[in-house]
């Protein structure tokens, strides 16, 4: 059996728009990164929050 390996490298932050969805690539401490696909509607509620936390 093949070892399972992540198919995603450290590097910047990232969001693109894939199709229907936006891909955010965040790095993580120790390495590797978080991957997630949020639609428009998610989108703007991860905006909303992080925007309450930061306060602009």
């Amino acid at each position: 059996m093949a070892a399972m390996k992540p198919r995603t490298t450290d590097g910047p932050m990232e969001a693109e728009r894939e199709g229907r969805v936006i891909v955010l690539r965040v790095p993580l401490e120790g390495g590797g990164r978080l991957v997630v696909s949020v639609n428009d509607e998610e989108a703007a509620e991860l905006r909303k929050v992080i925007t309450g936390v930061i306060g602009e």
